[in-house]
């Protein structure tokens, strides 16, 4: 069965008609071209498709399309407008991704981390990104590239003040 929905996906618009049994990682990736959402495990258990619903992250392999109708959906390809986002560089410059799949939804985690706490703990950037699992990294560098993406984005903040 198809039904109507309404997305506002990285500030745009979109009205598509959606098969009912369609999650949003499907219709992100198939529909609107948007391939930084990764597909994983299908089941909610690596963290790969995360992308933030009405500012939440979520795994998209778990959510159903029509049950984002009217919701605000930012997805990797729309963290930034101008650039790098601070957490995509710390992450480069830590050396926190190797083979790249994980850290799309790393970063969607991390983005949502750091809007619930600017400045982390180590034990809120471990639950925090609990939900995401990276095969190459070892998860240390990870974790040093949240700390230092929240100072960056702490200092960003300072000077717009």
């Amino acid at each position: 069965m198809i039904k109507k929905i309404r997305l506002t996906v990285n500030g745009i618009v979109y009205e598509a008609g959606v098969e009912t049994h369609h999650t949003l990682a499907e219709v992100l990736r198939d529909e609107l071209g948007l391939l930084g959402t990764k597909i994983g495990c299908n089941e909610g258990e690596c963290g790969a498709c995360t992308v933030l619903v009405n500012g939440k992250n979520v795994s998209s392999c778990l959510m159903l399309a029509c049950q984002a109708d009217g919701c605000e959906i930012t997805t990797i390809e729309g963290l930034s407008k101008n650039g790098e986002h601070p957490i995509q560089q710390a992450f480069v410059e830590l050396g926190a991704i190797q083979c790249g799949f994980c850290t799309p939804g790393m970063i969607m985690s991390t983005t949502a981390l750091l809007e619930e706490h600017p400045d982390p703990t180590e034990e809120q950037i471990r639950k925090g990104l609990a939900g995401n699992l990276c095969r190459c990294t070892g998860y240390q560098k990870i974790f040093e590239a949240v700390k230092v993406a929240a100072e960056n984005i702490g200092k960003e903040s300072d000077v717009h003040e």
